[in-house]
């Protein structure tokens, strides 16, 4: 009996301008990058809105170049057993560097200090008496011995917590949801905080990094700036829908929030009295959009040629080393006997299990099952029909 093999040529598609060093990942026999192609095995995107896209039946894995996925629909994708990775940490220190900036900037007035010396021109030579005479309107304050609260304990907010430590302040961090490998990475000085509440009411400012869901949607709004301390600065590099836009702009105008600094500037943001609209500048560095495309490309690789999967937003993370021997994959619903119903499957087949793995996440469930034969080049007729017929069953694939 024939057994199952590896499909050779896959087909990558971008949606986006990606960097030449992520497309290199690609750059062997096996892969074709063809952005006209409508249903590829693959795709590499970073911004483009993919919600009112159709996906071909042949489209395993989306790779976001970046961290958020709000231009991607999920949901649609895990139905369909399509993988979406995103790349956590590889533009971390782009962000990184650009809080602390702004953190800065802010808190010397610099921002307003630039655009007030721009208006001098055509003062000729009375520009420098006239500098020394409104510099007085743009007194800061320095950091250092300043209270910071990080918000959100990942790869940026630790980054940020650690470097902070370094420029004398005093950090507060709050993250009930920090994984082990950020823990180890995260500065012992670093106080920790039990409750969202103590962050909010000891800080001199608060910089958030936490994802946008339905229950972060707004918590930045008049309940929380009340427990906050007067003239508290507040920088949003993580999605603008984390504030309130009416109730920061109360505070603001109010002089309880002194500064807000943001990433993500609309037309409201721009009107706000003491606001700092930097234009989604977060991870536009060239490294940044390199270390971003390398990651996704690299993560997109070895599912496509292992089935491994490792920072996924949809499904579990699940490795199982590759030794060359056939692969069955299989999403599948979260539900009891799935995995025994795949192995009596393989078994009607004749075929014995080398090794497996199975990893669950919600209501979905990952299994990969090694065959224990060698590769001919020839496929198990009907076996993967079989598998695909157990009830619960999303999505299988051969490798």
């Amino acid at each position: 009996m024939g057994v199952l093999t590896l499909d050779k040529t896959r087909t990558i598609k971008t949606l986006n301008n990606i960097a030449d060093q992520g497309l290199n990942v690609f750059n062997t026999d096996q892969y074709t990058i063809d952005n006209t192609s409508e249903d590829p095995d693959a795709i590499v995107v970073r911004s483009f809105n993919m919600h009112n896209l159709e996906f071909g039946s042949n489209l395993k894995a989306i790779a976001r170049a970046g961290a958020g996925v709000n231009n991607i629909p999920v949901d649609k994708c895990t139905e369909n057993g399509i993988v979406v990775f995103n790349t956590p940490g590889a533009n971390a220190n782009a962000v990184k560097e650009l809080v602390l900036t702004t953190l800065i900037a802010s808190s010397r007035n610099l921002f307003d200090g630039i655009a007030w010396a721009k208006t001098l021109v055509g003062e000729g030579d009375q520009v420098p008496k006239l500098v020394e005479s409104g510099k007085k309107n743009f007194v800061g304050k320095e950091i250092k011995g300043k209270t910071l609260g990080v918000i959100g304990l990942g790869a940026i907010g630790a980054m940020v917590a650690n470097d902070a430590l370094d420029l004398d302040m005093e950090v507060i961090g709050f993250d009930p949801f920090i994984s082990v490998d950020t823990a180890w990475n995260l500065s012992r000085n670093v106080h920790r905080a039990f409750t969202i509440e103590q962050v909010l009411a000891n800080s001199d400012y608060i910089t958030v990094h936490v994802p946008l869901t339905d229950n972060t949607k707004g918590m930045f709004n008049k309940e929380t700036f009340s427990l906050m301390k007067p003239d508290v600065h507040i920088l949003n590099f993580s999605r603008d829908g984390l504030v309130d836009e009416a109730d920061i702009a109360e505070a603001l105008e109010a002089g309880k929030v002194g500064k807000y600094i943001t990433d993500f500037p609309t037309e409201n943001v721009l009107k706000m009295k003491n606001a700092v609209p930097i234009p989604h500048l977060g991870a536009s560095t060239q490294e940044s959009e390199e270390n971003c495309a390398i990651m996704a490309a690299r993560q997109e690789k070895e599912f496509l040629e292992t089935g491994n999967i490792k920072n996924s937003v949809n499904f579990p993370n699940a490795s199982l080393p590759y030794a060359g021997k056939p692969r069955v994959t299989a999403f599948h619903k979260n539900v009891p006997n799935m995995v025994g119903q795949i192995s009596s499957a393989i078994s009607t087949f004749n075929l014995n299990i080398a090794d497996m793995v199975n990893r669950s996440r919600g209501d979905y469930a990952y299994t990969m099952i090694d065959i224990d034969s060698e590769v001919n080049g020839d496929v198990v007729p009907g076996l993967e029909e079989k598998i695909k017929q157990i009830d619960g069953m999303v999505r299988v694939r051969t490798i």
